[in-house]
Order: structure tokens, then C-alpha cells, then sequence
């Protein structure tokens, strides 16, 4: 896997409503009705991203997650990140 050009992260962050690029990452913040909501989706995201062996960085408060993607061994974000972004989408949009 290598690190995408700015280019290459901007082109993908279109379909990726409210994702932003940072320094060596993608940030997105999630807001739920309540904590068990939050903590449901957490448990999910947890299993995709187990599965792909990429697991994110995430704060979680009551009804917020923050979450910021990086590959770390690669110095920046990468198509893995990505696609565990667009996981992350499915999961808490369905």
C-alpha cells in the first residue's frame, strides 16, 4: 500500500461527506441519539476494522466518536484508509 498524493485524497474525500484531510490524516466526527448508539457502532467499526487489520484512532464522549484514519507504517493516508472510511459510512448510515 502506498501513500496517496493530496490529489488522490481529495478526489476520494468527495464521496466521503464530511470527511477532511489533515496532516497525515482523514478526520470525521459522529453524532448519535445516545451513548448505546454510539458504543453499537464502535463495536461494528471495531469488527470491519479488525478484519481488515487497520484500526482507527477515536475518541468517544456519551454520543460523539471522533475518528481519524492514518497509516502510520506509511506515513500518511493510503487507499486502506479509505476504505475503512467508506466502512465506517455503511455501518453508520444503515
Amino acid at each position: 500500500m502506498i501513500k496517496l498524493t493530496d490529489l488522490e485524497i481529495q478526489n476520494a474525500l468527495i464521496s466521503l461527506k464530511g470527511w477532511k484531510m489533515e496532516k497525515d490524516g482523514i478526520i470525521k466526527s459522529f453524532v448519535f441519539e445516545n451513548f448505546k448508539d454510539a458504543l453499537a457502532s464502535m463495536i461494528k467499526i471495531g469488527e470491519v476494522a479488525e478484519e481488515m487489520n487497520h484500526h482507527p484512532e477515536w475518541f468517544n464522549l456519551y454520543n460523539k466518536i471522533d475518528i481519524r484514519l492514518s497509516t502510520h507504517d506509511k506515513g500518511g493516508i493510503t487507499q486502506l484508509d479509505i476504505n475503512l472510511a467508506k466502512a465506517i459510512e455503511e455501518i453508520v448510515n444503515n
